[in-house]
């Protein structure tokens, strides 16, 4: 049976994260079947861009990777740590603390466009190819290490969407414009984590992000981390813990369904904390996490009525005059062109957005809102309402 476990943690504090992840990879059976001394070992970070301090919750914490390394390198792991990032002014690895932090443990840090990438055949559901990380495909273990955290568009970052980030980022915004709909994103997903699926994932779950993450989101500390060498399953407990139910994250409902990972608590064995023990029932999902709520209270529905309920759960993002900046960060990373600058203020075209949320996820000022319309948001807190009532 697949083990995650579960390890309670307080602070980004070296020796507090070192010995907690030793604990969590014993409680599933060890380090010595994953990783031998002389691998070739790529630790896959959550580096979100544009580039932000450890501290604003957005990228894997740099104390927390640290910690791992350091198991690592007592296994005798020839080690690289990266992520795909798009260049700009200054070094982005030390805006996030990587940089200084693979310094002083004296690994290699890589973006991984300067390795390069390679074309990979598969049988995926919808990309025939993949074009991934050359670092990634010639590792002998891949350790992945994604963030806790909620998402406006899959509702969940968490093993399986951190894999995203071993393609080219060109790649990931063709694939937001390509993949509109949420389950094709999602069945896109997978495909390339069928292709590159880590060995070990190991969550940093000590601080997270609820509401409207993967970046605008609020902090809360959850005081945990997550191990599993299985990365749906651990989703899956992940999921648990914060009160959502994982058959309705597309992502791992994908996975189990095509044998990817086991996307069943009750095909999971949880050592150490069990999940009621560090359960947050309060969790707040982002706006995006009703959608399953929605879709699942509306099936019974006749189609008209249901079309409706699901045009008035759309979100859409939207400016907030007083809080931009004109980074023109929304601008670079848009597939459609429908966020521009005009006097200095961004705005969206809505005739051109697609929903991607692509601008909320890179806006560092909070100054990209979620919203619906009037009868939308009063769809949406009865469906909160029904959320707790189900979760009963």
């Amino acid at each position: 049976m697949t083990r995650v476990s579960i390890v309670r943690a307080e602070n980004y504090d070296v020796d507090e994260i070192r010995d907690a992840v030793r604990r969590g990879i014993e409680l599933i059976g060890g380090l010595e079947g994953i990783v031998k001394s002389g691998d070739r070992v790529f630790v896959k970070i959550n580096h979100l861009p544009p580039a932000s301090p450890p501290e604003k919750g957005i990228v894997t914490h740099p104390i927390f990777v640290e910690g791992v390394l350091e198991i690592l390198k007592e296994a005798g792991a020839d080690i690289t740590v990266g992520d795909d990032i798009e260049s700009g002014p200054g070094d982005r690895f030390s805006i996030s603390g990587f940089r200084q932090m693979c310094q002083r443990a004296g690994v290699r840090l890589v973006n991984l466009r300067e390795g390069g990438f390679v074309t990979i055949e598969g049988k995926g559901r919808l990309l025939e190819q993949v074009y991934v990380s050359r670092i990634a495909m010639e590792a002998d273990v891949i350790i992945n290490l994604p963030k806790l955290k909620t998402h406006s568009l899959t509702i969940l970052t968490g093993g399986v969407k951190n894999m995203y980030g071993t393609i080219p980022s060109s790649l990931r915004h063709k694939y937001h414009r390509d993949f509109i709909n949420v389950d094709d994103f999602s069945l896109m997903l997978t495909d390339i984590f069928a292709v590159a699926r880590p060995q070990l994932t190991i969550m940093d779950g000590i601080i997270s992000m609820e509401g409207e993450g993967p970046a605008g989101g609020n902090l809360r500390k959850t005081n945990i981390i997550l191990t599993s060498q299985d990365a749906v399953a651990l989703d899956t407990v992940a999921t648990s813990i914060i009160g959502l139910n994982p058959e309705d994250i597309d992502t791992i409902r994908h996975c189990n369904e095509r044998g990817l990972g086991v996307g069943r608590l009750d095909a999971i064995e949880v050592t150490g904390e069990s999940i009621r023990s560090v359960a947050v029932p309060d969790f707040q999902p982002s706006t995006s996490a009703t959608r399953w709520l929605t879709v699942r209270m509306a099936k019974p529905l006749p189609s008209r009525i249901m079309r409706f309920i699901m045009l008035q759960a759309v979100v859409r993002p939207r400016v907030v005059a007083s809080r931009c900046t004109g980074c023109a960060e929304c601008v670079k990373i848009c597939p459609t062109g429908a966020a521009t600058i005009a006097n200095r203020i961004a705005t969206i075209d809505k005739s051109k957005c697609i929903q991607c949320m692509c601008c909320h996820e890179v806006c560092r000022d909070n100054a990209i809102a979620l919203q619906r319309s009037l009868m939308g948001n009063t769809l949406y807190w009865l469906l909160k309402i029904a959320r707790k009532i189900l979760r009963r």
